[in-house]
């Protein structure tokens, strides 16, 4: 061999030893992933990294050392006080209390919650103890802010060596901290901060522009949508939009009101799209993360109760909406609404479940709405997985309003609640009830399911607090049971015709307030009992397998449920945890009965969903909720998070 031909040899031989060696330093590295893989699902089983569980919102833990058996024993674990009691509303919503609506994280014994000024605080999720928090109202002047905040979205890289709590803040902002010590992230747009008003509120500064619930986390991709104004028509761009996890840069824009040349846009007509505020995504977005999937609960477009300048079936809004997660692409949609003009926008995160039928498992996606309705939808393709009807319903006589002739009626499951009201379901648990509300009743008028607000004083039956609300849904893959807690709640107004000049020739209102509900003196509903229930529906079957009420008036003998705001949770151990009500109760069910098996006074109200874990430490399962009443209703107010567990034997 020539000196030529044994250097060729030589380098080949090095290059080949460097291959092997790369591959098996590959091997190696995959394997350690893999293996992080595999501690990740391990420890995601017994802790609480979404705000619904799992990023597709089954909200069931596989845990069950706390059970059927021994729930009647759990007790106060430890509590927290997070110090913020005093806290009147929002600049923009000072009628009520701002309520302390977080649900918890869990991740690596650290528990992570949001509180209604926005801070962020880490606890020890065994002891309860702070570990660190982080106040984005920190060297603000003036007065401090108070709303309602849902929770925290936590990210993680792949090696899991950066590690990232972000959420958004009421005054607009998107903000990623240091999992481990609460700082900014500095390389996440301007220290740990970007703006979100940037690019859809530059021409309504002085507007609303809230993120009040956790973005969606897919890959890494940060999801966001927003709060903005329900009064009035223009105003900031509902878009979601999703950025880079690490660097804040935009990745891509999805417009909820089409533009010109976009699927939907000709739903809109004469113009009625351009600065059309709402059609937003307020609430919790869900993530199927094996198929690369996102879908959008989008809500009414603003006026909300006024569509005489948006004639048309107004897409996206009260929709849901399945995006190509990556590049936010339009998969497919299926509105629930057309031409909202009741606020019936889709409030609840969407529940990623299984359909069984003729031994297939079809992936479907469950969305519950205002109406009581609960559309059972294939996953991939966005058809009903049971029939859905289109019926007429009531004109409105309000001038210039023209109410879509038609809605989606599903046959399966039954509606959750009462649609409609006569004078023989008039309230009759008191005397003084009874009459209060048979007074109320006669001055209204109703016609029956989507009645919109006429110019008479107009009952409608269920009411914006009616239905299921953002409270949404808990599932059980193994039974197939979806539970759902509601209001059999209505509303009342008429619309007013308002002074020249102003934004909407029409609003809603009455003696009560634009918002006003179908209720007596003391808040209790004018219909006649349940007020609130708690609902197993059979997912397969589309039936509804049993229904519970839901809370209890002290003052009242029967078991009447009462009004609820916040969700539920499943466990492998055959229960269903949940707060809600306005009774200042926490509660667990039997999942297969609907039996109440264990119940506990909290401080105040939990409006709120609980979340579970267990702990790294002691090996014991924990229930924490947050209980700080305001919201909506009457009654105690608190700033305390609660942690129970079985007592150490």
């Amino acid at each position: 061999m020539d000196k030529s031909a044994s250097r060729v040899f030589k380098f080949r031989l090095q290059r080949a030893s460097k291959k092997r060696g790369l591959g098996i330093l590959a091997a190696v590295l995959a394997g350690r992933v893999f293996l992080l893989f595999l501690a990740v699902s391990a420890a995601s089983a017994q802790e609480w990294r979404f705000y619904g569980g799992d990023a597709g919102s089954t909200r069931f833990s596989k845990l069950q050392q706390i059970n059927r058996t021994n729930v009647g024993g759990l007790k106060r674990a430890w509590t927290y006080h997070m110090g913020e009691l005093d806290r009147g509303g929002h600049e923009t919503d000072r009628h009520h209390v701002a309520p302390f609506e977080s649900t918890p994280l869990v991740i690596d014994g650290v528990l992570y919650f949001s509180t209604p000024s926005n801070r962020v605080i880490a606890l020890d999720a065994e002891t309860g103890k702070e570990i660190w928090q982080f106040d984005p109202q920190a060297g603000h002047t003036g007065q401090r802010q108070f709303f309602q905040h849902r929770g925290v979205a936590y990210w993680q890289s792949k090696n899991g060596d950066d590690r990232r709590i972000l959420f958004g803040t009421f005054d607009g902002r998107l903000i990623a901290l240091e999992a481990k010590s609460g700082k900014p992230c500095g390389d996440f747009g301007k220290g740990g901060t970007i703006n979100l008003r940037a690019g859809v509120a530059d021409a309504f500064p002085g507007a609303q522009y809230s993120v009040t619930s956790p973005p969606a986390i897919y890959q890494d991709l940060i999801i966001t949508g927003a709060a903005v104004p329900e009064y009035p028509s223009k105003g900031p761009s509902g878009a979601v939009r999703a950025f880079d996890v690490r660097s804040g840069k935009l990745a891509w824009t999805f417009h909820t009101i089409p533009q010109p040349g976009e699927t939907g846009h000709e739903t809109w007509q004469e113009g009625a799209w351009q600065d059309r505020t709402g059609a937003n995504v307020w609430s919790i977005m869900s993530v199927d993360t094996e198929r690369g999937l996102l879908f959008l609960p989008v809500g009414s477009a603003s006026y909300d109760f006024y569509g005489a300048d948006r004639k048309g079936m107004d897409l996206f809004a009260n929709s849901l909406v399945a995006l190509d997660a990556a590049t936010g692409k339009l998969r497919w949609y299926f509105q629930m609404v057309h031409h909202d003009i009741w606020d019936y926008d889709m409030p609840a995160q969407p529940v990623l479940i299984t359909v069984r039928r003729d031994g297939r498992e079809i992936p479907a996606v469950a969305q519950v709405t205002k109406m009581g309705f609960v559309f059972i939808l294939d996953r991939l393709a966005g058809r009903p997985l049971f029939p859905v009807e289109e019926r007429r319903v009531p004109e409105s006589n309000v001038p210039g309003e023209a109410a879509w002739p038609t809605q989606p009626f599903p046959l399966k499951p039954p509606p959750l609640v009462r649609q409609t009201f006569s004078e023989a379901e008039i309230s009759e648990v008191t005397k003084e009830s009874h009459q209060n509300c048979s007074e109320l009743f006669h001055s209204l008028k109703t016609r029956g399911m989507y009645t919109p607000y006429l110019v008479q004083p107009t009952l409608v039956m269920p009411g914006t607090l009616g239905g299921g609300n953002w409270s949404g849904a808990s599932f059980d893959g193994g039974s197939g049971y979806l539970f759902v807690n509601t209001n059999e709640l209505g509303a009342v107004g008429a619309m007013l015709p308002q002074a020249d000049g102003a934004p909407e020739k029409y609003r809603r209102g009455s003696k009560d307030g634009e918002y006003a509900r179908f209720w007596d003196q003391n808040q209790w509903p004018c219909q006649k009992p349940p007020w609130g229930t708690l609902n197993a529906v059979d997912v397969n079957k589309g039936e509804i397998v049993w229904k519970v009420p839901l809370g209890s008036m002290d003052k009242l003998k029967e078991k009447t449920g009462t009004p609820n705001l916040g969700g539920s949770i499943i466990t492998a151990g055959g229960l269903v945890f949940i707060g809600a009500t306005t009774d200042s109760r926490f509660r667990a069910f039997d999942a297969k009965t609907g039996e109440p098996l264990w119940d506990v006074e909290l401080e105040a109200s939990a409006h709120a969903t609980p979340i579970t874990y267990l702990s790294k430490k002691s090996g014991n399962q924990f229930v924490v909720i947050a209980a700080g009443g305001g919201g909506y209703f009457k009654g105690k107010v608190s700033d305390t998070l609660a942690a129970f567990a079985l007592p150490d034997k």
